[in-house]
């Protein structure tokens, strides 16, 4: 059976079984449990995380405690803060487990020397980079447009299953109103 990752990155790029092994001997693996931090605020992030399997929120807190969440991260999603990531810089945001969670992960130094050694996955990295911008200018053009009904309706359109993993006031979080808001626009 081919690994999840493999199968992951074959999507963009073919590999030889020596190349994935190469690719596989740069990633380690941890498990986390539901509510675990993968990463706080405020701390240098040298880890970019592939989820093999669970569900993550990526979020920031206002400074009245009220959650804001970028991202959600579901199985063969990349998560990190990437800000925090490539310039070494202090996190701005928060990842937790809203599952127990099985992740794959790389630093950051053997990110750069994987894609120097392998050009390969250089290609990857950058074809991923390409899609999550065009995945950001989408979702920041739908909040300047579209009616919070309009974009819940098409991130259920996109993500049916996360509306089965994740809490409704998470998902309202997520499209920045309120829990009440969301219950209403929904009866």
């Amino acid at each position: 059976m081919s690994h999840p990752l493999r199968k992951h990155i074959e999507e963009i790029i073919h590999l030889t079984d020596e190349e994935f092994d190469f690719i596989l001997s740069h990633f380690k693996t941890v498990k986390k449990r539901k509510y675990q931090y993968i990463i706080q605020q405020d701390e240098i992030v040298t880890k970019e995380f592939w989820v093999v399997k669970g569900c993550l929120k990526s979020y920031f807190l206002d400074e009245n405690g009220r959650e804001h969440i970028l991202q959600f991260g579901m199985e063969n999603w990349w998560i990190t803060d990437y800000e925090s990531f490539i310039k070494q810089t202090k996190s701005k945001t928060y990842i937790d487990c809203l599952e127990d969670c099985e992740l794959l992960y790389i630093t950051y130094e053997d990110r750069e020397k994987l894609t120097s050694e392998m050009h390969k996955m250089e290609r990857f990295w950058a074809k991923k980079s390409k899609i999550g911008r065009i995945a950001l200018q989408n979702r920041i053009l739908s909040l300047l447009k579209n009616s919070t009904k309009e974009q819940y309706n098409t991130l259920l359109e996109q993500y049916p299953t996360l509306f089965q993993r994740v809490p409704k006031k998470l998902i309202a979080a997520y499209l920045g109103v309120s829990r009440e808001t969301l219950s209403r626009m929904n009866s």
